[in-house]
């Protein structure tokens, strides 16, 4: 018995086995990939001060307060001259004419099993610096988590992984990314693992644990040992005032579906006027110039305002005005393809939406609201959880700037809330809408997402020598989805169906079978049942 027992600890961990397991390769990748995506994400951050030294005289960090003091010509111009850079850098520079982010990250591990292009990632994190530089009002952590993602996909590229190995590795880059920017390494690690890859294998969890907490020192010991926000010392107050955070989980959803719908809206109406490519920025530049006239607080990534309401240094009617604003600002930058994510402006909304909400509960009942800061910190959390889609790794980011057990009890409950109530009236978190505006769903779970995203370029068998006499109309092409090909089988009662290029002129390139179709889906099935359980 003991000897059996060695000999399989033996195959499993000894050199033969932790070779073709790839292993010790995928974790020495992982820290560097750690290494080299928190030297990024500070190169990202720097490069965004620089821009901002370069269009406002002041650093990110004291924008709002800054540009308070500015004359309204040139909060309007700055913003409209930039807008008019990263408009001229979209049209010459970038193919897919627009920035990536999150949502891209996502539609990769999916559907290119985790095969990115660096180029693409340099180019969107640098019209993402310029435009957060120039004062659009997004978030930066969306442009680095892309960064990030890119480098650990190339990187598994160049050793010629399979999909199963880039989609970790790109995870790792991603947990990097983030464990760098809110010096939160466990945040990190869940937001890998819950969002972009979708699972909790044990496979994944070392090597994205390694790249995350690299990434946390290195970005520790160059940029100092503090978290994103300033969090300030805050009041709990007393158990009673639990229903009052179940309604800010209520407040909270409606904020956060707000903000998408608007979005959403917003990004239709911009779709809808025919005007060039790289007008648009400047046009929204303008606009969102004009907002930063009355509510300078709105430019930029804003975590100076956010740390403001975390102080509890706004009114009550600054606060709903910087929420209205705030929403406007953002989805304008969305729609007029400036690069950004939607991370720090959620937290911004949440921390407003919380902060107006402390004012309130500590008016009517000083003797059990805690303080408007604690609202705040749970408010921050709560919009961003059902904004993203990603309450465990929102819960979790709270956690790490405050270290307090009691506030967790509060977050809970306002998260939970908050993301059942927009998942039960929306439907979807904003990458999840991002991607079903390119027709990709996950919402169904691997058994329906497969049938949209398996090609028939994948499956197909070669063409015959003799061109199908009963099969001629070019019905079904290569990129065509598994989904499609099923149907037409079934609705054509027909064993095989030809496959045939998009040209002007269509050729015969290959046959596709109902067996080959079934195989290639159950193969699939199988394939993800390992890597969301190993």
């Amino acid at each position: 018995m003991i000897k059996r027992l060695m000999a399989h600890l033996w195959r499993r961990m000894g050199p033969a086995g932790w070779t073709r397991q790839r292993q010790p390769v995928v974790w020495l990748l992982a820290a560097i990939i750690g290494v080299i995506v928190a030297l990024a994400a500070i190169g990202f951050r720097l490069l965004i001060e620089v821009i901002t030294i370069a269009f406002y005289g002041t650093t990110e960090a004291t924008l709002f307060s800054f540009a308070a003091q500015m004359s309204w010509w040139h909060l309007l111009l700055a913003p409209t001259l930039g807008g008019l850079l990263v408009g001229l850098a979209l049209h010459f520079l970038v193919k897919e004419k627009r920035a990536h982010a999150v949502s891209d990250v996502i539609e990769v591990r999916a559907l290119r099993g985790g095969r990115m292009d660096g180029g693409t990632g340099i180019r969107s994190a640098l019209i993402s610096a310029l435009s957060l530089g120039v004062g659009a009002s997004a978030g930066r952590e969306g442009p680095v988590v892309h960064l990030g993602a890119s480098i650990g996909s190339v990187l598994a590229q160049r050793f010629g992984y399979p999909p199963l190995l880039n989609r970790i590795l790109l995870g790792c880059g991603v947990a990097a990314a983030i464990s760098a920017s809110f010096n939160a390494p466990l945040a990190g690690v869940l937001f890998a693992l819950e969002v972009i890859l979708g699972h909790y294998a044990l496979r994944a969890f070392a090597p994205v644990v390694i790249a995350s907490v690299i990434a946390a020192i290195l970005s520790r010991l160059v940029l100092g040992d503090f978290p994103a926000f300033i969090v300030p010392p805050h009041e709990f107050g007393s158990y009673l005032q639990m229903p009052a955070f179940a309604l800010l989980g209520l407040v909270g959803a409606f904020v956060a579906m707000a903000f998408m719908g608007t979005a959403m809206w917003t990004d239709e109406r911009a779709k809808a006027i025919n005007i060039p490519l790289w007008l648009r920025p400047v046009i929204g530049g303008a606009a969102v110039g004009a907002i930063a006239i009355a509510f300078p607080q709105v430019l930029g990534v804003g975590y100076e305002a956010t740390d403001t309401a975390l102080r509890g240094g706004f009114g009550l009617l600054l606060l709903v005005g910087l929420l209205a604003a705030k929403i406007i600002a953002t989805s304008i930058t969305l729609a007029s393809r400036f690069g950004g994510g939607v991370f720090s402006p959620s937290l911004y909304l949440g921390a407003m939406t919380g902060a107006a909400m402390g004012i309130v509960m500590v008016t009517l009942f000083p003797g059990i609201a805690g303080s408007e800061g604690m609202y705040a910190l749970v408010g921050m959390g709560t919009v961003a959880a059902a904004v993203l889609g990603a309450p465990i790794s929102t819960v979790l980011i709270v956690f790490e700037l405050t270290g307090d057990y009691e506030i967790m009890i509060a977050l809970m409950v306002s998260v939970s809330i908050a993301t059942l109530t927009t998942q039960s009236l929306l439907g979807h978190s904003f990458f999840q809408w991002q991607l079903t505006k390119r027709d990709f769903d996950l919402r169904s779970g691997a058994p329906v997402a497969l049938l949209k995203t398996i090609r028939v370029r994948e499956f197909m068998q070669p063409p015959p020598a003799l061109q199908p006499e009963d099969d001629t109309r070019p019905v079904l092409y290569p990129d065509a989805t598994l989904e499609r090909a099923l149907a037409l089988i079934e609705t054509r009662h027909a064993r095989e169906i030809a496959v045939w290029t998009s040209d002007d002129e269509p050729k015969l390139v290959g046959i596709v079978r109902r067996e080959d179709a079934l195989k290639a889906y159950n193969t699939a099935l199988i394939e993800a049942h390992i890597e969301e359980h190993r």
